[in-house]
């Protein structure tokens, strides 16, 4: 399964780097990761708890940073066994570009594969749950970077249209 987006995020390109190599980071980006440990250098080990389908399983494994070109480029190459439920693996390609702006453009190729019962559970939902784990990564890292979007917040209370709809909106023109 081979996947790719870009995006954008408003952070300046060494920061963004320099939290692609910090573990506290990872571990909070990657879902269903009960814990990571170890260096960008000597590899981490790590332990995810998902569910694929009907299948749930816990994933121990490694993943090691490779092809580092500092301040441009790095490749995230993770396997995890899940007893039963099989293995899975796969590697993320990231690329990191300054925008005009000062922001960053960081671009992620990735390709995955699994096997055992995980891989008799058909290409469409395992293929649906790669792309949501890398997309749920992503945007997790560039929470972590940028603070979470702002969410919609109820109307306040002085503004609510009554039963009448002229009433509110008169309430509201005039505040």
């Amino acid at each position: 399964m081979q996947m790719s987006e870009d995006r954008t995020i408003a952070a300046p390109l060494q920061t963004v780097w320099a939290a692609l190599f910090d573990p506290d980071v990872l571990k909070a980006c990657v879902p269903g990761c009960e814990s990571l440990t170890g260096s960008a250098e000597e590899g981490y080990e790590a332990t995810v708890t998902q569910k694929v389908g009907p299948v749930k399983a816990t994933f121990r494994g490694s993943v090691t940073m490779q092809d580092v070109t500092e301040g441009e480029s790095c490749t995230l190459v993770g396997e995890g066994k899940g007893g039963a439920a099989g293995f899975a693996k796969g590697q993320a390609r990231v690329s990191l570009s300054p925008t005009e702006d000062g922001h960053t453009l960081l671009h992620y190729e990735v390709d995955a594969k699994v096997g055992g019962k995980l891989a008799q559970l058909g290409s469409r939902i395992v293929d649906g749950f790669a792309r949501r784990m890398a997309g749920e990564f992503f945007t997790r890292l560039q929470e972590q970077l940028e603070g979470p979007p702002p969410e919609s917040s109820p109307t306040p209370p002085d503004e609510t249209v009554e039963a009448s709809p002229t009433k509110g909106w008169i309430k509201r023109i005039l505040s």
